[in-house]
């Protein structure tokens, strides 16, 4: 693959600022609130336009990530650095638009210039240090893209997506610099900021096509989704739960390690199918995602703004994400529960 440095852009400057519980060392992980604050002000800027998948306002933000990664020091692994282009189409099928994921570029000729889309993930890794376990991975993921412009309230045309799903990102950006400064993980672990999941999942089904391990001996994913406010449902401040928890072995393992997880409070919503862990459930990986989301009527609003973000709790959550992945790397590999597979 071709390896180019890709330099940041942004406007804003962010460097610098059940089965048996595994026996797994988690200590309480620092996270560093007022660089989640700076990282998630940046990522939910004005600047970027609510960033939508194959806008300038993305790739400002992709850049962005990139080279926060490139800073943390974790492997490149996309087509051209950590850049895992997406083409994809817009196209109608049984009377509805959606958006397909093309093979490459060229794919794209003959499809009108205005139904095009060109974006990206943003792709990273830690190479697994177990000689027994190096060759299976763990991915962690969050989408980066929103909605982006909308329509105007109060003279506020921005959707800025600071809930959803800037503070997924971040918390990816620094499971990723824990991991990296600590012992290395014993599987291998993939960080993705996906694209396009606001329109279709593009991102995540270009990864499932294109894995940096292959999904054979990709043992878990994790998607972080909506962590920039408490639910009351589930205890409040640095609580979370887990999305399809009692699908896999996955939500009690960690619970029974400690991390402050519980069962989604709300099933009727269907989040497990909602977010890019579903189609790496549907492959057969167990996958879910975690998340604070208490139903805020700011979601997919103008409204979701950095102002409304309890970064105290934001904070909290990151460290617990930062211990549930640890488990998820050096400890058992999760496993469906019977029948509970999605087909």
């Amino acid at each position: 693959m071709l390896r180019r440095t890709i330099l940041m852009t942004a406007l804003l400057s962010v460097t610098g600022c059940a089965a048996a519980t595994p026996t797994v060392e988690t200590p309480p992980p620092t996270v560093d609130e007022a660089r989640v604050r700076s990282l998630l002000t940046a990522l939910a800027h004005d600047s970027m336009q609510g960033r939508r998948a194959g806008t300038e306002g993305a790739a400002q933000a992709a850049r962005l990530i990139a080279a926060q990664m490139q800073q943390i020091g974790l492997t490149p692994a996309g087509d051209s650095a950590f850049h895992q282009w997406v083409h994809a189409a817009r196209v109608e099928r049984n009377g509805r638009r959606r958006n397909v994921v093309m093979p490459n570029a060229d794919a794209l000729d003959t499809i009108p210039a205005a139904d095009r889309l060109y974006d990206a993930n943003l792709v990273g890794m830690i190479t697994g240090s177990d000689p027994a376990l190096r060759d299976e991975a763990v991915v962690v993921g969050a989408h980066f893209d929103h909605i982006g412009i909308i329509a105007p309230v109060n003279g506020d045309s921005i959707a800025n997506g600071a809930d959803d799903d800037a503070s997924g990102v971040v918390a990816v950006i620094e499971i990723a610099r824990a991991l990296r400064a600590g012992p290395a993980p014993k599987r291998t672990v993939i960080f993705v900021a996906f694209a396009g999941e606001e329109g279709g999942g593009i991102g995540s089904r270009k990864y499932l096509a294109d894995p940096v391990v292959p999904l054979a001996q990709t043992v878990a994913q994790l998607q972080i989704e909506m962590i920039g406010r408490p639910d009351s449902l589930v205890g409040g401040p640095g609580r979370t739960w887990l999305t399809g928890y009692e699908r896999s072995t996955m939500g009690r393992m960690l619970a029974d390690a400690g991390i402050a997880i519980v069962q989604d409070p709300r099933p009727e919503q269907r989040f497990f199918m909602r977010s890019d862990n579903y189609a790496f459930a549907r492959v057969g990986i167990p996958a879910h995602t975690l998340s604070s989301f208490n139903l805020h009527t700011d979601y997919h609003q103008v409204s979701d703004e950095v102002e409304f973000i309890d970064f105290e709790h934001m904070t909290a959550v990151i460290g617990e994400a930062i211990r549930a992945v640890r488990i998820l790397t050096d400890g058992p590999k999760p496993e469906w529960l019977p029948g509970m597979e999605p087909e």
